[in-house]
């Protein structure tokens, strides 16, 4: 392929289309790009940092460099280090920025940096700096009860420290998961050694010299922190498309060629917002970039055209440790609406839950704890939108061989 085609941002997005396409990637991690969704695992001395490591790409990747512009007329990206690389086609896979609250002390002196202590949970130099810090009875308190928090305190339990998670709103990972599903979960975390509370708003953060001492909570109470890890979302990183001009909403808007509003400037990943929704999971992320990956080899080798990219039904999965782990999958809708089907199982001896939700003839949702053994065939239904057949009752959605006997 004669095409130049330079890649911003090395990760899931940005080093599966360095797999499979001679590239230019950009990267601005020093790290070779690596599994994000492995993290906690990292955090926790489950794995070492190599071994989250993604294959390797068809090119050599430039690490820990910056791209600070884009020159749409000149087709240059400009790096921090003032290289300038040219292009035919720029991809944009800039991935993603941890949210940091509005909290009161949430800075050190002279506003720039976060008090010793006060850690975000995005970046493998994120994971590193609080293993280096966190030791048995360790004080932390973790910000965030959905995906990313449970997973931090989880991992933080893990080296032994003291735990207090701390969430919002009504309950855990309620993006998520349905009410039953996440008092189980609660349950679970509980059992870890991880203080809970729900329903709790965090104000401040206290510090001296520097150094995070405790955490304020909106209702008076002092939590003591030796570390404060912050997991409240992440934003799509969009600056550099806004100011290179690029058509950006929440995140950098794309068509279903995945390209911008530049037609030689395509966008893939957690910065990408396709047909209104931006992702943020490694799903998405993946499909965007092989669909780009056949669109892009579509311009040269002139096959049967693809269809381009159409979205992503995404099943979100997580696997908690512990003396008896918990296996947790969730999709689509989990909560119904006037007029939907619902079917639940639940064994409380197996700590096992099962439910899914019906419209019409389609599954929209389900939520699974516990036991997963239906799981496959229950993504496979979701994900194809196909009708359910009129002879399976709705229980054998939930057995282990998702009624397919």
């Amino acid at each position: 392929m004669s095409t130049r085609i330079v890649v911003v941002g090395g990760g899931t997005a940005g080093a599966r289309l360095a797999q499979r396409l001679p590239v230019t990637l950009l990267g601005e991690e020093p790290h070779a790009p690596y599994n994000r969704v492995l993290l906690a695992d990292v955090l926790a001395g489950r794995y070492a940092p190599e071994v989250i490591a993604l294959p390797g790409t068809r090119e050599p990747v430039r690490l820990g460099v910056r791209a600070v512009r884009i020159d749409r007329a000149a087709r240059t990206v400009e790096c921090a280090d003032g290289s300038l690389v040219g292009y035919d086609r720029l991809v944009l896979a800039t991935g993603s920025n941890p949210v940091l609250p509005p909290l009161r002390g949430l800075r050190g002196p002279g506003g720039a940096e976060l008090p010793e202590g006060v850690h975000a949970f995005r970046t493998l130099d994120d994971c590193l700096a609080l293993r280096d810090r966190v030791r048995p009875g360790t004080r932390a308190v973790v910000i965030g009860g959905g995906l990313l928090g449970v997973s931090a305190a989880r991992a933080l339990t893990a080296l032994g420290a003291e735990v207090v998670l701390t969430q919002q709103g009504e309950r855990l990972m309620e993006r998520q998961l349905d009410a039953a599903a996440s008092d189980l979960l609660r349950e679970h975390v509980e059992s870890l050694g991880v203080e809970v509370h729900t329903e709790c708003r965090v104000s401040g953060l206290r510090q001296r010299d520097g150094e995070v001492t405790a955490v304020e909570l909106a209702d008076g109470f002092v939590l003591d922190a030796q570390v404060v890890v912050l997991a409240c979302g992440v934003r799509p990183r969009v600056a550099l498309a806004r100011e290179a001009g690029l058509a950006v909403a929440t995140g950098i808007v794309v068509d279903d060629e995945l390209r911008t509003s530049d037609p030689y400037i395509h966008a893939i990943g957690d910065c990408a917002e396709h047909d209104g929704r931006v992702y943020g999971l490694a799903g998405p992320a993946l499909d965007q970039a092989d669909a780009l990956t056949e669109l892009l080899l579509d311009e040269t080798a002139t096959p049967t055209p693809t269809t381009g990219y159409t979205g992503t039904r995404a099943l979100t999965r997580l696997t908690l440790g512990g003396a008896r782990p918990l296996d947790l999958a969730a999709f689509g809708e989990a909560t119904p609406r006037p007029g939907d089907d619902v079917v639940r199982l639940t064994d409380a001896t197996r700590r096992a839950y099962r439910k899914v939700v019906v419209r019409g003839d389609r599954l929209v949702g389900g939520v699974l704890l516990g036991d997963l053994a239906a799981v496959g065939t229950l993504a496979r239904a979701w994900e194809g939108d196909e009708a359910l057949p009129d002879e399976a009752p709705l229980l054998h959605l939930l057995t282990h061989d998702g009624g397919s006997s």
